[in-house]
């Protein structure tokens, strides 16, 4: 499925060839021509990536962008010609991901495209359910539950613990004192 990007500009000549270069590079794109128009879209079209003009009409740039950001974390380039430092620190600070100034290469701006996505991608990823397997045991570290095969094993707390730290190390012989540290804890002075 193609990448979605908002393209938010009022200059319909870099409106339009943003738009042919970016469906040309194999994304779907939605574009807008003010700000206000800008933030329905980027509500209605759910996009992966937002490139944003700062001197738009309606609504300006870091408006639009200062609403965005309270609304979820979509990744927002600003893409302007207003090329101060004040201009960029204060379009990063209210959560733009990346700011490049015109006139821009478009062989450097799908560059950056590209590296802002990849952090989006990396930063959503969820980690993997956290399991150990021993033959047809199965522990779940992360929902604290063990099955055989896939019946549920009714287990305390600590029986549970007992099972994760064995499956954890099969082979393996350990004494008393190893196990009641291990499992219970160093201090632990249960009776034998």
């Amino acid at each position: 499925m193609p990448k979605r990007i908002l393209v938010v500009e009022d200059d319909a000549t870099i409106r339009d060839t943003l738009s042919f270069n970016l469906k040309k590079e194999g994304y779907a794109v939605t574009v807008a021509q003010d700000g206000a128009d800008g933030v329905a879209k980027a509500r209605s079209s759910r996009p992966d990536l937002i490139l944003l003009d700062l001197m738009l009409p309606e609504l300006n740039g870091l408006e639009v962008c200062r609403i965005l950001r309270q609304e979820g974390n979509v990744p927002i380039i600003m893409l302007t010609a207003k090329e101060s430092e004040v201009d960029k620190v204060i379009g990063l600070q209210l959560g733009a991901d990346d700011y490049i100034t015109k006139p821009f290469s478009l062989r450097e701006l799908f560059a950056r495209m590209t590296a802002v996505l990849r952090r989006s991608e990396q930063r959503d990823v969820r980690p993997e359910v956290e399991e150990d397997r021993l033959g047809r045991l199965r522990i779940d570290r992360a929902g604290r539950r063990a099955m055989v095969d896939e019946s549920e094993l009714k287990l305390t707390p600590k029986e549970w613990e007992l099972l994760a730290y064995l499956v954890r190390r099969p082979g393996r012989v350990f004494t008393r004192e190893i196990l009641l540290e291990q499992v219970w804890g160093y201090n632990y002075l249960g009776d034998r």
